[in-house]
């Protein structure tokens, strides 16, 4: 594809493209922040009933306290109710979802022989405010009959962000990358400080379900547009540190949550963290690849003067050299204002384009199978980090900061030995570090968090890479419908994750012996897609089918020759 000899003239990051990756980058971290910030929005604190009148005494085994709120920090679940007498002198025991009145008691005791009636909470409940002062648990007492309310908050998220990946990863291949990323960016803000304010439990699902669509949308064009802004040279770097940006996201969410400490502050605080790139977004331009996929070579040729004289270049370059030959005549009439006869109608692309043969039907189901797994394991490995103990934000901050080796190591490896060569074996690694976690005696709790970080670490490889690999391997014209397709098959392995890991009832390993088959088999089926590295991106269908068609060669340190198309291409090798 010629359009990419732009970057081999006007430079593959130079102050630019530097400018725009770094202001499209950070708004990627409200991506990172609105996906895990239920994570403290729905927690639930220790609680119990609470009693009818006013407490004066209260037991639980040994230990005496005047209220609930003093006994509750060290009540444990399942370890027997607490016992609390009121001003009238009934005596109640109090557990978490049902409490009994006592019958003619003769002294204040924790243990009694004699009969209770039991009753009903009726949404009176007394929570322990030592680490959660108010979350929308606390505020709306979802828990017992409601605790699956509270449960329908994430998976309801998650829905919103499968729709979201598949309209948004549509709508940027037809109306534009630059509309998109600024109306969800918009949204993103507005629904994100809607939430803080939502009246009650719906009015908070639903606007967390339209903020997840637009969180969603975000992230995916995020990933196409410095794709088709930066050069053969950075491309590897500058898509995985979307992921980068992404963790810092999670790391802002355990440290917000830490310092507030009350649900809708932390909400408004988390959701205008990245407010200022509101006042950026409108100045993005279009991308190059966009624009000449849609015939608007005059836009093109004023980018590419922009960038010129931005880089501190002379633009020599013209769009019709860009051109291929047929359409050559088309766009130098139309850069010079002449008449040209009116062109086809453009033919409209769908998903189906994706498996229009049984080629390209094998790849799109592989690619599919690598984004499912990477979330799904991804998810596992994240969920059963929290049976690690200790303070829980600095677990969440560590599950943020153990995916920032992960990239650097996933990019060094990619530009080496390329994204097929990196992608399998890190699958095949998490599935071995599944399948040692099975084995690892009891007690033995350092070996099995050292494979479960492992583990993580290997997915987070393959999850980070996947979002550039899906863009080499498909066209411009359905690239974001690709990776689009792709996040939702991800949002899928997402909604999935909670489901595998209630399956540890069953058996403690099973969650990760699921992962790890899946993960091996997926890890196989990937040595059969093609390689891309220091290969140009393809414009049309057919050059895309054709990739992994001609014997790889090693891109020389001046410039390769593309079969192609047969014309010079100037790409060193990293």
């Amino acid at each position: 594809m010629t359009v990419e000899r732009i970057f081999d003239q006007l430079g593959h990051f130079k102050r630019f493209q530097a400018c725009l990756y770094f202001a499209a980058v950070f708004q990627a971290i409200a991506c990172g922040i609105h996906y895990l910030a239920s994570v403290f929005l729905v927690q639930t604190p220790n609680f119990v009933c609470s009693a009818p009148g006013n407490i004066t005494d209260v037991l639980y085994g040994n230990l005496t306290a005047s209220s609930l709120e003093n006994i509750l920090p060290v009540f444990k679940l399942g370890t027997g109710p607490l016992v609390a007498r009121t001003a009238e002198g009934e005596q109640w025991e109090l557990s978490r979802c049902r409490c009994a009145l006592r019958v003619d008691p003769k002294h204040f005791t924790y243990n009694f022989d004699g009969n209770t009636t039991a009753a009903a909470c009726h949404g009176s409940f007394v929570y322990d405010h030592t680490e959660v002062h108010q979350s929308i648990v606390t505020e709306w007492d979802l828990v017992c009959e409601k605790e699956w309310l509270a449960k329908l908050c994430q998976p309801t998220f998650m829905l919103g962000v499968l729709i979201g990946a598949l309209v948004f990863g549509d709508l940027a291949d037809r109306v534009g990358r630059v509309r998109i990323m600024m109306l969800t960016s918009v949204c993103q803000f507005g629904f994100g400080v809607s939430v803080a304010f939502s009246g009650n439990y719906y009015y908070f699902v639903v606007l967390r379900f339209l903020l997840a669509m637009v969180s969603s949308g975000y992230l995916v064009v995020v990933f196409v547009y410095v794709t088709e802004f930066t050069g053969i040279k950075v491309r590897t770097w500058t898509s995985m540190h979307v992921h980068a940006a992404f963790a810092v996201g999670v790391m802002v969410v355990a440290l917000t949550g830490y310092l507030v400490r009350v649900w809708w502050i932390y909400q408004l605080v988390l959701s205008t963290c990245t407010s200022p790139f509101l006042l950026l977004c409108w100045k993005f331009p279009e991308t190059p690849f966009y624009l000449m996929a849609k015939g608007r070579y005059e836009d093109a040729q004023a980018l590419l003067d922009s960038m010129a004289r931005c880089n501190g270049l002379q633009c020599t370059l013209k769009v019709e050299e860009l051109l291929e030959p047929e359409a050559g005549e088309k766009g130098t009439a139309l850069l010079h204002g002449a008449e040209v006869r009116p062109s086809q109608p453009e033919k409209k692309l769908s998903i189906l384009d994706l498996f229009r043969t049984w080629r390209m039907a094998g790849r799109t189901c592989t690619v599919w199978a690598i984004w499912f797994i990477g979330s799904l394991g991804y998810y596992v490995f994240s969920l059963g980090s929290v049976n690690l103990g200790g303070n829980q934000y600095m677990n969440l901050f560590l599950a943020g900061a153990v995916e920032l080796p992960s990239y650097l190591v996933g990019c060094f490896a990619m530009d080496r030995i390329g994204r097929k060569n990196t992608c399998a074996p890190a699958l095949l690694l998490a599935g071995a570090a599944c399948m040692l976690i099975i084995v690892v005696p009891d007690g033995s709790d350092a070996v099995a968090i050292a494979l479960a970080m492992t583990g993580k670490f290997a997915i987070a490889i393959a999850f980070g890479l996947i979002y550039l690999y899906t863009c080499e391997l498909y066209p411009t014209i359905i690239r974001s419908l690709a990776v689009g397709s792709g996040s939702m098959m991800c949002r899928v392995g997402s909604v999935v994750a909670p489901f595998c890991v209630y399956l540890a009832d069953v058996w403690i390993y099973l969650p990760q012996l699921i992962v790890g088959i899946l993960a091996f088999i997926i890890g196989v089926l990937t040595l059969l897609l093609p390689e891309t590295l220091g290969k140009p991106l393809t414009t049309t269908l057919e050059e895309a089918e054709a990739l992994g068609n001609q014997p790889s060669k090693k891109p020389s340190a001046t410039g390769c020759k593309d079969a192609g198309d047969g014309l010079e291409m100037n790409h060193r090798e990293l």
